[in-house]
């Protein structure tokens, strides 16, 4: 079995949570984390929806389109 090499953001993680490894840090990181990236998402969307690629007819469609399913 081949040895998976770490991401340099992977690497960086674990370098923060050996600094304190108590439950309540690991939930602060999340919280940080789960900000930073609906932050990043928002500002896709807003693009998206200026750029008028993205609109309300196209969200109802998403809507009912089951993105789980297998192509």
């Amino acid at each position: 079995m081949q040895a998976a090499t770490l991401t340099p953001t992977q690497q960086h993680l674990l370098k923060l949570f050996s600094f304190n490894n108590s439950e309540s840090y690991a939930r602060e990181i999340q919280m940080v984390l789960t900000q930073q990236f609906q932050a990043r998402l928002d500002a896709e969307a807003n693009r998206l929806w200026d750029e008028g690629i993205l609109d309300q007819e196209r969200l109802d469609a998403i809507r009912h389109e089951d993105l789980h399913a297998k192509n």
